[in-house]
């Protein structure tokens, strides 16, 4: 119930700056204890008529009434910047990281970053950035919730602490299958090998040309022909696998899943172009490389969720 008065009420988009009315303070246990000791320290006080101790009483509640301040202020004024992961795999560890900044000169030092279990702390003055590490469970987007950002600056007497609430989703891969089969056999027919003066194998020989490397001269057959003549090599073009949805029909709709994300780390492992197909999509491919990994897998992330068979 406290969630539906707590600011901010809806996700929001970044940049945000935590106003003075989104910081919230409350004292400590060790607040409240020092409260009611400065409370009886200053009613012994009147009822003595001890100035000193009267004093030192007034004084003790001056200084606690700073640092709530103080507190307040660690917060108000601080820009939340971005929220941002990399995907990983899901049943692995998200590292979700919190870049922040100050439109102001105040030192913030020691602020909490809180979301669920996970906890970091974060220091303008030693970087801008806290990394939390999230723990994941289903491929897909992974919607954020409220992010806690808190301080129990300078002495411990208060918390303050605020609320960021990002609209941005974070996407999590679908969990590669362990102990996969080896990539298919099925190839495209674009695994032919290509002439390349760096390749490995000799295709054939040719006369010179101006511009050709010496190193390419084959200076026997030139002599036996009284003629300058290069040798011209080939470099084999790897072939091209497939991957197909259709073609894992006996397996369950989150194996065939699995079963892709492993062939996909395979293919990227052993340097081969390859190419996905799934139902109702556009052919990703033949490609290979981060990025076409990347939109690979993300295509294999963000297929609806069915219960397995």
């Amino acid at each position: 119930m406290a969630e539906v008065w707590t600011r901010p009420r809806a996700p929001e988009t970044l940049p945000v700056a935590l106003g003075r009315q989104r910081v919230y303070v409350l004292p400590t246990r060790f607040g409240l204890f020092f409260a009611v000791l400065v409370f009886a320290m200053g009613l012994g006080a009147l009822n003595y008529n001890n100035n000193p101790a009267l004093l030192l009483a007034l004084l003790l509640a001056g200084t606690a009434m700073a640092s709530l301040i103080t507190a307040h202020l660690q917060l108000s004024g601080l820009v939340i910047d971005t929220v941002s992961a990399e995907p990983v795999p899901a049943g692995e560890f998200l590292s979700l990281r919190l870049r922040a900044s100050a439109r102001d000169l105040r030192l913030r030092r020691g602020l909490k970053v809180g979301y669920e279990d996970a906890t970091a702390m974060l220091s303008l003055d030693q970087g801008s950035e806290a990394a939390l590490s999230l723990p994941t469970e289903r491929r897909g987007w992974l919607d954020l919730d409220r992010i806690r950002i808190s301080t129990l600056r300078p002495l411990g007497l208060a918390t303050a602490w605020a609320w960021v609430w990002p609209e941005q989703a974070l996407l999590v891969y679908p969990a590669p299958e362990t102990h996969g089969p080896p990539l298919p056999t099925d190839v495209s027919d674009s695994g032919v090998a290509r002439l390349n003066p760096a390749g490995d194998d000799v295709h054939h020989l040719r006369s010179y040309r101006r511009g050709d490397p010496q190193r390419a001269v084959a200076w026997k057959p030139s002599a036996r022909r009284d003629t300058l003549l290069v040798r011209e090599y080939e470099q084999p073009r790897s072939a091209e696998v497939i991957l197909d949805w259709q073609r894992l029909g006996p397996l369950a709709y989150e194996h065939r899943i699995r079963r892709l994300a492993h062939w996909i780390d395979q293919a990227e492992r052993e340097n081969r172009r390859y190419q996905l197909r799934l139902p109702g999509q556009p052919v990703l491919g033949p490609a290979q490389g981060s990025t076409h990994r990347h939109a690979c897998l993300r295509a294999l992330a963000l297929l609806p969720h069915v219960d397995a068979a």
